[in-house]
This record gives structure tokens, sequence and C-alpha cells, in this order.
């Protein structure tokens, strides 16, 4: 081993002082990279036994002082200045991960294009494609008489020189990271090391001469961004581009954002004109909904500060082969499993032994708790056959004693279900602990509910055919 040399891991970028064939901190094999450790802080020793803290004076400021902020760079591409908090920050960093195919390139390409309409200098650079690639998608798009600079090239130290170069853009687009590479390192481009200074040194760029910079990055199998998790903690912003191959929707989440909430989500439709904004997704996630059919609820969710409805569809089959099946789509498979659990141990429905086909229909992917009594309600609907009423939103979260507990910003969900036409909404209960009736003041007419069991017996078949009301 040289002097001064570490080893990196290239799977998820620990640090070893000598070389091994297991990494200790993600269990990986062979994976360990030899690198040359850069100088102590300070440089030179200082006789003492330790380096010298020689270095520039820090001037320290006031907490409450006033800072000058710029504007923000507005795209006038609604979903996506909303998923940004309001537009792009001068000087930020932005990582946007996805699946191949999903429609990175073709989202950023886009914002490009609106954003040099309105006078903003942009610099769209593919590592991946020539030009005359990205031109041909520009002239798919119908923005190919946008006033972009385009440019192929992997040399970050070449990026970096014509950047600097006179008057440089405002807004700078790397497709992608993983293609980027710095001479001064012998590993790979897309490796650990590669990955992390390129990022550093684009990003310091970014700060010092003050564009905003867009990163695309590719994502493993398990979803995350390929590349060390530093990555992350370097950029302001990091957004996810979501979205089923099968459904025409795609889902652009932040998951972190230093200038805008987090959690937030634009909604776009892939169309051969490209990507179109979804202003009202609930509509379009409830347009082919079917009444009175068993195994169905709507549930009234939140992504960020958007109240989203979406239906959850449900499927108990029997099970033939001993060995009862679980599919899930759109939700989480082991929460789907504690469901399950809470309404056997709780409310006695024998749901275990059979298969169950759990789905959330238009693509969307649910996180939250709140989607738990929905979740509940469609199992009992498909395992009784009595269809949740059509005009009723379900939300609320099941705890492992069989309870319903309350939920966040109630009041937003149930106005978004009011203005789309929802009349009744089954939802946690509020006061008393027992159910009960009532109508907000802009709300639909409330049936508060304390136990899962309540749910279930508004499930239930009666005598007569109809709902049963009454609540043991």
């Amino acid at each position: 081993m040289a002097k001064g040399s570490i080893f990196v891991c290239q799977a998820c970028g620990g640090v070893h002082s000598k070389w091994q064939g297991k990494c200790d901190a993600c269990g990986e094999w062979n994976t360990l990279v030899e690198e040359t450790a850069g100088p102590p802080l300070g440089g030179k020793s200082s006789g003492k036994g330790g380096p010298t803290r020689g270095g520039g004076k820090l001037d320290f400021v006031d907490l409450g002082g006033v800072s000058e902020t710029a504007p923000r760079r507005v795209s006038n591409i609604g979903e996506f200045d909303r998923v940004t908090g309001g537009g792009i920050v001068p000087g930020s960093a932005i990582l946007i991960g996805g699946d191949p195919g999903i429609g990175k390139s073709t989202l950023l390409i886009q914002v490009t294009a609106r954003l040099a309409a309105t006078g903003t200098t942009c610099a769209y650079i593919s590592g991946e494609e020539a030009v005359e690639q990205v031109r041909l998608r520009a002239s798919r798009l119908g923005i190919a008489s946008a006033p972009v600079s385009l440019a192929s090239a992997t040399n970050v130290r070449d990026i970096l020189s014509a950047l600097e170069n006179g008057k440089g853009p405002d807004v700078v687009v790397i497709d992608s990271i993983q293609t980027m590479y710095l001479d001064a390192l012998d590993s790979a481009p897309g490796t650990v090391a590669q990955v992390r200074a390129c990022a550093q040194e684009l990003i310091r760029a970014a700060k010092r001469i003050g564009f905003a910079l867009l990163i695309v990055g590719h994502v493993t199998k398990e979803g995350t961004i390929a590349g060390p998790r530093v990555l992350e903690h370097m950029v302001d912003t990091v957004l996810y581009f979501e979205g089923e191959r099968g459904h025409q929707f795609r889902i652009l989440r932040a998951v972190k954002n230093r200038f805008g909430p987090t959690d937030e989500i634009g909604v776009f439709e892939m169309t051969d004109g490209g990507l179109s904004e979804v202003p009202n997704p609930s509509a379009i996630f409830l347009a082919e909904r079917r009444d009175d059919v068993s195994g169905a609820a709507v549930f009234a969710g939140m992504e960020g500060t958007r109240p989203v409805l979406v239906e959850i569809q449900a499927l108990v089959a029997p099970c033939p082969a001993g060995s009862p099946r679980r599919a899930v789509v759109g939700w989480d498979s082991s929460r789907l499993a504690m469901v399950i659990a809470v309404l056997e141990a709780r409310c006695g429905l024998t749901i275990g032994a059979q298969d169950v086909y759990l789905n959330v229909a238009g693509g969307l992917r649910i996180t939250e708790p709140a989607a738990d009594l929905a979740v509940a309600a469609a199992l009992v609907s498909a395992y009784t056959q009595v269809p949740v009423p059509s005009d009723s939103v379900v939300f609320g979260e099941i705890g492992l004693a069989g309870e319903v507990r309350q939920v966040s910003q109630t009041d937003a969900r149930l106005k978004e279900a009011l203005r789309l036409g929802f009349e009744k909404a089954f939802i946690p209960a509020r006061k008393s602990a027992g159910g009960s009736k009532g109508k907000g003041a802009d709300g639909p007419s409330i049936q508060e509910i304390d136990r899962l069991v309540e749910l279930v017996a508004l499930l239930s078949p009666s005598d007569t055919g109809t709902w049963q009301r009454k609540i043991p």
C-alpha cells in the first residue's frame, strides 16, 4: 500500500485503512479500491506531533442579519415549479433520479426550453447521448427552436473550463453524473470515487459562480440513486421521477428540499409530444372508477401540501394450493400484512388464509399510514362482497389494538373530497369514543370510526341486502 492511501468501497463509499475482501459497512465482497488520501488539514507538520492549523480567517455574522435573496427562476411548468418550491434557486444543486426510460431527460429538456424562453441562459450537457440525439428529441417535442446550448462531454475539467470562461449560463444540466469523470482519479466513471468527486467539483462551481445545477442520477435495482449516499447530502434538492411503465402518468416527488417543502409531488402525463402537466390529478386518477363494485375504496391522501384522491382496489380469492399469495402494487407489503393481521385478530375475519391482491389505481405510490383504513375497507368489501358507497372517501391510521387513529390535515382532505362531488367520509373519531355522524361547515357528511370492528359491521351484509347500520 502506498503511503497516504485508503481503500474505498465502490458500493457504499465506506473508507478502510487497509484492503480486505469484505466491506464492513455494507457487507459486499471485492468492492474495495485503493485511493490516494488528501493532505491533512494545515499542510505540513508543525514539528510538535500534529499538523499546523494555519488558514484563512472566518468572518462570523449575526443570525438575524439581512441577506439579499435572488429571485427564483420559474419555468412556467406548474408541476415542476411546485415540487421545487416555487422555482429554481440560483446557485442551488438539484439531483433528479429515476428508472431508465422513465422520462428524466425529456423532463429536463422541456424545463430548460421553457426557462430559455423567459430569457434564462441554459446549457444542457449530455454524457450519454450525442448532440444529434438530443436535437432529435427536441424536434420530436416541438422545442427545437429554443435557445438552449448543447454539448456532449464527460470530462469535468473541460466542463468547468467552459462554464468559467466568460459569462456562463444561468442553468446547467448534467445528464448524467454517472458518466462524468475526473482525470485526476484512476477509477472508472460511475464508481463511488468518481461520482463523489465529480459532484463535489460541479456543486462547488455552482455555488461559486452562481448558476443552478440540475444533475441526473441513475438508480439501482432497489430504487435508490446509484453512487455514494453522500451524494444526496451534498445537493440542495433531491427529486425522484416515478411511474409504472404500463401507465402514462409520471410522479415527480421531492424527498429533500432546502428551499421548499418535502414530500411534494408533481403529476405529469407522458404523451407523444412529451410530458404534459396534470393540474388536477385526483380527477385523472378517479376517471375510470366504476361504481357499486366490491373491493374498491377511495382514499383521500396528502402528498406534501396537495390533497390527492385515489382509488384503492383489493381482491380476496380462495387459495387452493395452501400457500396464500400477497401481491401489492403501490403500497407497502409489510403494512398490508399488518392490516390483515388486525382484521383477523380483532375483527374475526379469516382473510389470511386466502390470496390477497392490492392495487393503487393510476400508478401512484402511497406511503402515508392514513391509507390503512381505506385499505381495510377495500379488503373487507372484497371479502364480504358489499361495495363501499361510491360517493364516500375513507382515511385513517389503524393501530395493532384495532383502534383507528387520527391523521393530519383532515380539513384539507374533506374539502378536496367535497370539491370532487363526494358526499360521505369515513374518518377517525375526533371527539367521542364511539362512531357519530355529522356534517362539517365545509365538508361532506361524516361517519366517525373509532374501532376497526365498526367498519367491518358497516360492510357486513344485512338481511335486506343493504348496509348494516348497527354498530356493536
